[in-house]
Order: structure tokens, then C-alpha cells, then sequence
């Protein structure tokens, strides 16, 4: 700059003229931008040489630990990326909740029925809180006394007094056999309401008219589940069941089947599709559920055809089934359930299923494989007609119609719509006929098969931080965006299950995939509450939730709704962006909750990281 003050000093006789100066002066600007330029692309050659060492330095010192956990991993100013941050929040502690929130289910909330019409059960379906004085801002306590439950195969059977603290059950069903309390402890000895002589007995009818040990019924769903009883007994023949129940005034049915390591979530058939997609179960029960199946145009029946596979079966026992020994004991009229029965056979018939068995307490259903001849008969019989709905998958909030879900189409009669599954345990790592169709966006075989290969890799990761992950630690595990479900299919081996959740505006909707898998799911908006009892999970995975729902919903109330349904001794995963899990392992502090963050399979340089939350040793929480 001196140089330039000079060389316009000696030369200002000169430029009096003012074409001169204008010359000169573009000069001078000129000689100015070049030396600048030279001076910055010196200073940054020499800056990204020494970081470009720093970094190569530390990756050859990571290399063969970047995927353990290190408890100095600090990302608060070192990393950016294109995501946009969580929104600021001021942090301070969460208060817990009084203890009678102890039970909380804010979307089944048993002081909010009288607020909605008692029409068909509305006031027990899903009614969440939507306004924030309504939401709850503490974190739900666990019982006193609370204990870790008993480890599978053993809480099948037993289940701690304490953590499910409620004997209406055990009072209003005893002669059902429903549970018993014996001590600190209840006691599961497989009754049901149409099965008080246990279990046992009532699988071995149904293995009598239905090929349970074939592996081609692999997913099930239980109406009106009570402690789930059947699922515990289907699991010996590899069926994985989706058990549904109201909360009503026996409480805690849904609460007991978690708590004995069972598949279960809270659910009733009133106005709303269940939150599962089409052809997803081989087989739907219901044991005196109490459903009145012929009414509304016959509603409810066509709802389980339309979640009922291809082929698939439904069995029904209570009233009006066996209703000639049955009925001075249901304290019924011969003929008002004679009637009853004629509505449902008549029913069933229309929606184009056939009767293949009606023996003692039991009758048994089949649907068609394909559509073909069912076609062709409603437009003889004029009566119930194809739904015209193009998206028979889409069940979140969406009302149940009084048509029949129609299938895909098929090349021959002989053929089963959607495509034929392989047997359990095959069918888990085949391409599922949702993706070898190209029903599914983007996704193809090799697509499929690579996700599968990713999985295992990370489960290994996983299982190198979480030791309980492999030795039955954890039972009851949740995927909050399971995907393609390959987080749940690298963990078949192990002696657990996974809830595989898609959200509902999910870029694809996978669930359907999952389904075909032999796995199970449901759908949800994770703005909302899941349908569980709190404490009801021992491990749950959240693999990019926060990215996806950083813009549309307070992050702390998802993070309040993990606290609410994982157990005290539990586990977290959470696999993100780096910048949304700094903010979100601070989060976690005021939660209680002490996260530690891993570097991803992809290595300490990608801003995918993992954090950890484990609980285990640590049952205060």
C-alpha cells in the first residue's frame, strides 16, 4: 500500500488530464488484485497442506478402531454438513412425572374417551393430544419396585408383580385362567377365554385343520389378544403374532403380553384401518373378541381381508361358533345366535371365502389366492363390490370401507396374487415379490440384497458396543425406521423380536416388504405416541428419525417418547447426521440419559455417526 501512495505522489503532474487518470488508476487496481491473490492462494495452499497431514495422521491412527466407542469424541465445532441444525431449545432438567402417570398412554388416554362419540368404539380409538398444554413435559416414572423382567424363555411364563402392578385380571378372570398372582409374581398359565384348560389343548385343534408346522404361516394377528396366549404358544411353531387389544377396563392385557416377551401393541377395529398394510398376515384370529363382524355391511370382516394374505386363514371361536352347547352358558337365545351365525357364514361367503372347517369351539376360514372367480361372482350376486381405492397399503388414519380390498392381478387362476412367498425361514432373505414386482420405488433386488449385506455389518458394529445385544439381554427391540427391516433380519439368530415401524410419509412405504419378510410392523408418525404401555422395550434404533423429523415436530417430544416406552435398564441407538446427534446427545443429559458417540462403518471422516445409550448396568434410571 506505501508503494502505491508513492507511485501516485510522483506521478500526479501527470495525471491532471482525466482520461490519464482513469488509465492509471484501472492500473493500479489491477496490480493490487494480482498481488492479493498470489498472497491468499499461498496462505490457503499452506493451510489445506497442513490439514490435509493432520487429517491422514489421524485417520491411520483410527483406522483399526473406527468402530469402537471413544469417550473423546467431540463434534461441537469441528464438523458442518448440509442438514440443517436442530432447532435451539433451552436446556434444563425434565422433571419426572407424578406417579400415577406411571401408565401413561397419551394416545389411549382413559380420561379423554368421554370427549369423542361412543359410536362403533370411537372413543377407544387413537386420540392424541394436539395441543401443547395438552402434551406431556415430564418423563414417565416407573413403578416402585420396579424390577428388570425375567428373561426369555422364563418371562413367557412369569412376569414381576411390581412392574405390572394391576390384579384386575387376575381377579375378573380367574376362572378363565387368564394369570395368576402367586406372591411377588404373576404367573401365566395359558387360559383364555375359550381356552380356560390352557393353550396347549386349543393349538393342537387348530394344528389338527391348518398346517402350523409347514412354514408357510408365518405372520399372525390376534383380535381382542388378552395376555396373548396364543402368541406364546404360536411362537414354539415359529409364528410370530401381532397381538391387538383395547385399553379398557381390564387395563393391562397389552401390558402383560410385553412384559412376557411378546409381540403386542394397543388396537381396536372401530373406524379406522388398522395401522398394518394389505397381505400381510397368513393367518387372523379371534377368540371371543366380541366383535360384531356382520354389522355395518359387515365392516370389521372386510378390514381382515384386506390385512389377510392371499390364501391366508381366519379362525373364530365364541359366540356364535358352537353356539348349540355354548349358548345357556353365553346366556343367549338359540335363536338369536342361530341368526348371528347365518349373518356371518352369509358374509364370509360374499367376500368370496371359504368354510374348510367348523370343529368343537373352532371354525375356520379361507381366502382366495387370487381374485379371478370372485370377479366374476359379484357381478352375479350385486352385492358387496371392489374398493377403488388405488392405495390398499396406506392405513394411517385412513377409514375402514365396506368393500372388499381388491388383489393383483394374476396371469392364471392357479397363480397366488402379489406372488407366492417362500417358506419360513427362507422367505427372510429372498427378494420379497414387493420388490422383484418394481411395486416399490427405487428399490431392486440388487438394492435389496446390498441392504441385507449392510445390516449385518452394522449389527456386528453394534454388537461390538451393546454386549447384550447377543447373549439375551434384550427381548423386546424396536426399529423406529426399519426400512427394508434389514436391522431385524440380521437379528433373527438371537432370542428376540423387532417392532419394524415405517413412518407413515416415509419416502417409500416399505412396510408391505417387511410383511413379506416374515417380520412384523406397524406404521406410525412419530409426531405422535406409539400405540405401547410405557417400559415396554428393551432396545430401540433410531436410524435417521431426527433427520427426518427435525422440521416437523418438537425433537424433544420424540426423545420423551423414547423415555416413555424403553425400559430403565434399556438401550438406544441412534444413526445420524453429526450435527443432529451433538444436540441430541445434549438432550439426552437433561433426560438422565449419557450418550456415547461412535463413528459409523463408513469411518471417522463421514458426518454419519452413531450414539449409544446404555442403560444396563444402571436401573435407577
Amino acid at each position: 500500500m506505501a508503494f502505491q501512495i508513492q507511485l501516485i505522489s510522483k506521478l500526479s503532474p501527470i495525471i491532471q488530464k482525466p482520461i490519464l487518470k482513469i488509465i492509471l488508476l484501472l492500473l493500479l487496481f489491477s496490480l493490487s488484485y494480482l498481488f492479493g491473490s498470489f498472497s491468499t492462494t499461498t496462505t490457503t495452499t499452506i493451510t489445506t497442506a497442513a490439514t490435509s497431514t493432520a487429517t491422514c495422521t489421524t485417520h491411520l491412527k483410527q483406522d483399526k478402531a473406527e468402530h469402537s466407542v471413544s469417550r473423546n469424541l467431540d463434534f461441537t465445532t469441528h464438523h458442518s454438513s448440509e442438514v440443517l441444525p436442530l432447532p435451539i431449545i433451552h436446556h434444563q432438567p425434565i422433571k419426572i412425572c407424578p406417579q400415577n402417570f406411571t401408565n401413561y398412554c397419551p394416545c389411549q388416554d382413559l380420561t379423554r374417551p368421554k370427549l369423542f362419540s361412543t359410536d362403533r368404539y370411537f372413543h377407544r380409538e387413537r386420540h392424541c393430544p394436539q395441543y401443547d398444554y395438552e402434551k406431556l413435559r415430564c418423563c414417565v416414572p416407573k413403578p416402585p419396585g420396579y424390577r428388570p423382567p425375567f428373561r426369555w424363555p422364563k418371562s413367557r411364563d412369569t412376569a414381576w408383580f411390581s412392574n405390572v402392578p394391576s390384579k384386575k385380571l387376575a381377579v375378573s378372570k380367574k376362572k378363565q385362567n387368564w394369570v395368576r398372582l402367586e406372591g411377588d409374581r404373576f404367573i401365566f398359565p395359558g387360559g383364555g377365554t375359550s381356552f380356560p384348560k390352557g393353550v396347549k389343548g386349543y393349538v393342537d385343534l387348530i394344528k389338527q385343520l391348518l398346517p402350523l408346522k409347514s412354514g408357510r404361516i408365518r405372520t399372525a394377528l390376534d383380535v381382542g389378544c388378552g395376555v396373548a396366549s396364543l402368541g406364546a404358544a404360536l411362537w414354539d411353531y415359529n409364528i410370530v403374532t401381532m397381538s391387538i387389544a383395547p385399553l379398557d377396563v381390564h387395563e393391562a392385557q397389552v401390558q402383560f403380553a410385553l412384559e412376557r416377551g411378546l409381540p403386542a401393541m394397543l388396537g381396536i377395529l372401530s373406524t379406522y384401518r388398522l395401522p398394518y398394510p394389505s397381505r400381510s398376515f397368513e393367518l387372523a384370529h379371534c377368540s371371543r373378541c366380541l366383535v360384531q363382524w356382520a354389522d355395518y355391511d359387515g365392516l370389521y370382516l372386510l378390514e381382515v381381508d384386506r390385512v389377510l394374505r392371499p390364501g391366508g386363514y381366519w379362525i373364530l371361536s365364541g359366540p356364535p361358533i358352537g353356539w348349540r352347547v355354548s349358548y345357556k352358558a353365553w346366556q343367549r337365545s338359540t335363536e338369536d345366535l342361530k341368526k348371528e351365525q347365518m349373518a356371518l357364514e352369509d358374509l364370509a361367503r360374499r367376500m368370496c371365502w371359504k368354510k374348510i372347517a367348523e370343529k368343537g369351539p373352532i371354525a375356520v376360514w379361507q381366502k382366495p389366492t387370487n381374485h379371478v372367480h370372485c370377479a366374476r361372482n359379484l357381478k352375479t350376486w350385486n352385492s358387496l363390490h371392489f374398493c377403488k381405492d388405488s392405495e390398499p397399503d396406506f392405513a394411517w388414519y385412513r377409514k375402514m370401507e365396506p368393500c372388499i380390498t381388491p388383489l393383483p392381478d394374476v396371469k392364471s387362476i392357479k397363480h397366488t396374487a402379489g406372488g407366492t412367498l417362500e417358506k419360513w425361514p427362507k422367505r427372510l432373505n429372498v427378494v420379497p415379490p414387493r420388490v422383484s414386482s418394481s411395486r416399490i420405488k427405487a428399490i431392486t433386488s440388487q438394492t435389496f440384497n446390498e441392504d441385507n449385506r449392510l445390516w449385518r455389518r452394522r449389527i456386528q458394529h453394534y454388537g461390538g458396543v451393546l454386549i447384550s445385544l447377543f447373549n439375551g439381554g434384550y427381548r423386546n427391540i424396536m426399529d423406529m425406521n426399519a426400512g427394508l427391516g434389514g436391522f431385524a433380519a440380521a437379528l433373527s439368530p438371537y432370542p428376540l423380536w423387532v417392532m419394524n415401524v415405517v413412518p407413515f410419509d416415509s419416502k417409500n412405504n416399505t412396510l408391505g416388504v417387511i410383511y413379506e419378510r416374515g417380520l412384523i410392523g406397524s406404521y406410525i408418525n412419530w409426531c405422535e405416541a406409539f400405540s405401547t404401555y410405557p417400559r415396554t422395550y428393551d432396545l430401540i434404533h433410531a436410524d435417521g428419525v431426527f433427520s427426518m423429523y427435525m422440521n416437523k415436530c418438537d425433537v424433544l417430544e420424540i426423545l420423551m417418547e423414547m423415555y416413555r416406552i424403553l425400559r430403565p435398564h434399556g438401550a438406544v441407538i441412534v444413526r445420524d447426521n453429526v450435527d443432529i446427534l451433538v444436540k441430541v446427545k445434549d438432550l439426552m443429559k437433561d433426560m438422565g440419559w449419557e450418550g456415547k458417540l461412535s463413528h459409523s462403518q463408513r469411518g471417522p471422516l463421514d458426518p454419519e455417526k452413531v450414539l449409544f445409550v446404555d442403560n444396563t448396568n444402571n436401573i435407577n434410571i
